[in-house]
């Protein structure tokens, strides 16, 4: 039988194949349904401190501040003594999701200051999560930002929170950095445990009868999963820190590329949004099946073997791909030239 198993951020998995922040970790149920399907560890949807701080405001407004200048009113919003914070209820479920599953519960969090990245990292380590992912969004659209201080915001995160905290540390970062090999090295040596490759930035969309920029959800399709396993490659083997890989994943050939290329786990959202948490099974045997056919004995075996560091023609995930691609082009049957 092939042996599935792998490390990540130093927790021992059954398998790599790990369901990413998405709807389907909010409800236990859910979450039990992805475990029962093979799931080796799940990630927990992000924690918001945008979203903790308007509660807060919301709650001072309404709640706290009704009677400024209205003294008549100090009844009118009775405080209740039962409500609970969203904090309070992601907290809460990440206990839930400990106690009622085996498998490792990966926290994730998207904060806004450095402040809140550490109260918040705090709260989640104390919660019980094996592990915590930094969903870092940030976009750098103010012009006096350059690549040293986009890099360097990441940095003082990480520094901070190890620091502070116990938990294995993955960063999953975009896919815009200028020398994202370079960013990772600092990284490793400012003590990430892992890095996620790659945040997919949702784009928002002109409607063009109103003029208004509205928010714009579309899933993942397999051609993402190809710059994955490109920058998987390029990095094996020149960073010791785990390595995952996200966005873009919905089939097995495309997951076993990513594990040639080097990576630890494959994370999966859309294809299971899209399938249902019991699709997973259905990945695993495929995998598994693939494993033996091809007579490898263990993931491990797989692992890396044709990264950069090991690929037959390195040059082949640089430039020498993209020179090769312009010459191998040809025009459909009856296109002039």
């Amino acid at each position: 039988m092939v042996d599935l198993s792998t490390q990540y951020l130093g927790l021992k998995l059954a398998n790599p194949l790990v369901p990413s922040a998405s709807p389907l970790t909010k409800d236990l149920d859910s979450a039990r349904r992805l475990e029962d399907a093979g799931a080796s560890a799940v990630v927990m949807h992000s924690l918001f401190e945008e979203k903790i701080e308007a509660e807060t405001q919301q709650f001072a407004r309404f709640f706290y501040q009704q009677a400024i200048g209205h003294g008549e009113a100090d009844s009118f919003h009775p405080v209740p003594e039962t409500v609970k914070t969203y904090q309070e209820q992601y907290l809460e479920h990440l206990q839930k999701l400990k106690t009622g599953l085996a498998i490792p519960v990966i926290a994730s969090l998207n904060g806004t200051s450095l402040s809140g990245w550490l109260d918040y990292g705090r709260a989640l380590q104390e919660a019980g999560a094996d592990a915590l992912e930094l969903n870092i969004y940030h976009l750098a659209a103010d012009i006096h930002d350059d690549s040293a201080t986009v890099e360097n915001r990441y940095l003082a995160i990480l520094q901070e929170l190890k620091r502070h905290i116990r938990l294995p540390i993955a960063l999953k970062l975009s896919s815009q950095f200028s020398s994202p090999i370079h960013f990772a090295k600092r990284l490793e040596t400012a003590g990430a445990d892992g890095i996620v490759l790659f945040n997919r930035f949702y784009q928002p969309d002109i409607d063009l009868e109103t003029l208004q920029v509205l928010p714009k959800l579309a899933l993942s399709t397999p051609a993402e999963a190809l710059l994955r396993i490109r920058w998987t490659a390029l990095l094996y083997g020149r960073v010791n820190v785990s390595l995952a890989v996200t966005g873009g994943f919905h089939q097995v050939p495309d997951i076993l590329k990513a594990l040639l290329a080097g990576a630890d786990v494959v994370q999966l959202c859309s294809v299971l949004l899209e399938h249902g948490p019991e699709y997973l099974r259905n990945l695993l045997v495929e995998l598994e099946n693939w494993l033996d056919e091809h007579e490898y004995e263990s993931v491990s075996q797989l692992k890396g073997s044709v990264s950069r560091q090991h690929a037959i023609d390195p040059g082949a995930y640089e430039r020498a791909n993209y020179v090769q691609v312009l010459d191998n082009y040809s025009c459909p049957a009856g296109v002039l030239r």
